[in-house]
């Protein structure tokens, strides 16, 4: 007889056989822009200025994935073979964090959403398949891309195995330099991996040229695996945040969630996610924020992004684009400017210098607010987290780990019992070099208000940003 709790949230016993709850899995995608009060700027054509119509994106993306970005429908089916998919680890837990409530000695009730069993380790999977399905429907024999951490090439190179695509990612240099089994992860799943900039793209080789010891950037990436994606009819590019259809496929985090969180008859008072290109922020946010529009519930909603590259809270809301090249449409986000490249932070995942559009329009509608918080003090709420539940977090959400403790201590002086939810987006198994230098003392901050450097870098780089017409 199985003994209770040993098994994954989403198996059950009958007989000798595990089966899968693929009942308990959201059906459907959530789109959260034709319930906002204002629609969001629409994306340009980098050359004309004109608003992108769909198919300028044909060169680049899937057909049914551009039709998503468009897409006005409230909610999207989700294809029976990606839900298949998806019940290898879908639906996650959503865990109440005891240990850590009596360490704080807080009345507050924290809960976390763990996306950290996928096969990735992460949230991204839960985009990446799709995104490979749809492709391999269409007949794209291969797809490329970038990756900051590592865990979006990780689940992309997971995703195209199931359907037998080619796979190529170019990983942002400070991360492949950091993070080798990623890449291993990447080549076991088949995939292909080059570190960025590289010498293999005309964008590559120019960075390379003025910097040649480039630590890489999230935007210099994308140039590159655009770059190659265009040059071939049958390569298409994925994109692992920022965009709506990678936001939109990223609710089944936020549509479990609130199911698993009416069972246990709680609801949120605060809910805490970091922020790097939005996505695993907005997957669960995003139905939150259709309950609170529809006056059911009244959550603070906080995003938490790293002091080194703080586009919410110290960039500006403009059109720019979402790569260091130019070669992407304009979008309006907030942005540190397409030239920033962000000093070699261990939550590689955040270097990105925008905002995602959606979640930067809904941040200045007003529906949720923003803060940053230095690494140091990350990788401390970290070792908390670690040492009281058991899970060693990744370190990009050591970010929502440090808010929640901040909060956490303010009830305790206060008295409030709230409950707090937080994203829980992925493990560190393969980050232990960051944690290894916070245990040695040697992992500094990097600060905008700290660093005249970072200061002057972003100043630089916004002065570049295209002057876009009105």
């Amino acid at each position: 007889m199985a003994r209770r709790g040993l098994l994954p949230s989403h198996c059950s016993w009958a007989g000798n056989k595990i089966h899968s709850r693929t009942d308990e899995i959201p059906r459907q995608w959530y789109n959260i822009v034709p319930d906002l009060p204002a629609r969001p700027p629409p994306p340009l054509h980098p050359k004309t200025f004109k608003p992108l119509v769909p198919g300028d994106l044909s060169p680049l993306l899937a057909r049914e994935l551009i039709m998503q970005e468009v897409s006005d429908e409230r909610f999207i089916d989700i294809p029976d073979e990606v839900i298949d998919i998806y019940s290898l680890w879908r639906p996650t837990p959503l865990i109440r964090a005891r240990r850590l409530e009596k360490l704080l000695d807080t009345p507050a009730r924290i809960y976390y959403k763990y996306e950290g069993n996928s096969p990735a380790g992460s949230h991204k999977p839960n985009s990446a398949v799709p995104q490979a399905w749809y492709n391999a429907q269409e007949g794209i024999r291969r797809v490329v891309t970038e990756t900051g951490a590592g865990q979006w090439g990780c689940s992309l190179a997971f995703a195209s195995s199931l359907f037998g695509l080619d796979c190529e990612v170019w990983q942002v240099r400070a991360s492949y330099d950091q993070k080798p089994y990623r890449k291993l992860m990447m080549e076991t799943w088949g995939a292909k991996v080059h570190h960025s900039p590289s010498i293999l793209t005309e964008a590559g080789r120019k960075i390379l040229s003025q910097d040649p010891s480039s630590p890489g950037s999230l935007g210099i990436a994308i140039s590159e695996a655009v770059e190659v994606a265009t040059a071939r009819s049958d390569t298409k590019y994925c994109l692992g945040s920022v965009l709506n259809h990678v936001l939109l496929h990223q609710t089944v985090i936020g549509e479990e969630c609130l199911k698993q969180l009416e069972e246990m008859g709680e609801t949120p008072d605060v809910i805490i996610g970091c922020t790097g290109g939005g996505s695993n922020f907005a997957g669960l946010t995003f139905p939150f924020i259709r309950e609170k529009m529809e006056g059911k519930i009244n959550p603070v909603i906080r995003a938490v992004e790293p002091t080194a590259c703080p586009s919410l809270t110290r960039g500006i809301y403009a059109y720019d684009f979402g790569d260091t090249a130019g070669m992407t449409p304009l979008m309006k986000m907030h942005t540190l400017g397409h030239d920033f490249i962000p000093d070699p932070i261990h939550a590689g995942g955040l270097r990105y210098h925008g905002m995602a559009p959606l979640l930067s329009h809904i941040y200045e509608l007003g529906f949720m607010e923003a803060l940053a918080i230095p690494q140091t003090e990350c990788f401390e709420a970290a070792l908390s987290f670690a040492r009281t539940q058991g899970v060693i977090p990744a370190p990009e959400p050591t970010h929502a780990i440090a808010a929640v403790i901040r909060e956490a201590k303010l009830c305790r002086e206060s008295g409030e019992s709230k409950v707090i939810l937080m994203a829980m987006c992925g493990h560190g198994h393969f980050d232990l070099t960051s944690y290894d230098k916070y245990l040695q003392g040697t992992l500094k901050d990097l600060t905008f208000d700290g660093s005249l450097e970072i200061q002057e870098k972003v100043r630089s780089s916004l002065s570049s940003i295209p002057q876009v017409p009105r």
